[in-house]
């Protein structure tokens, strides 16, 4: 999802968050010159344990 062009979001609802995932996030900010993503993983019991913010 890009937001107002500058905020990458990725969602995901996995068991766990795995390196290619952060690389994946990493890849559609470059591509899309943002400087700031979000990697949301919809399943965990807190929303707060979901959620990694990315900056380049």
């Amino acid at each position: 999802m890009l937001i107002e062009d500058c905020i990458i979001v990725e969602n995901k609802a996995i068991d766990k968050l795995l390196p290619i995932h952060d690389a994946q996030l990493l890849t559609y900010m470059k591509l899309k010159r943002c400087k700031i993503g979000f990697l949301i993983n919809w399943n965990v019991k807190l929303l707060k344990d979901g959620i990694n913010r990315r900056i380049l």
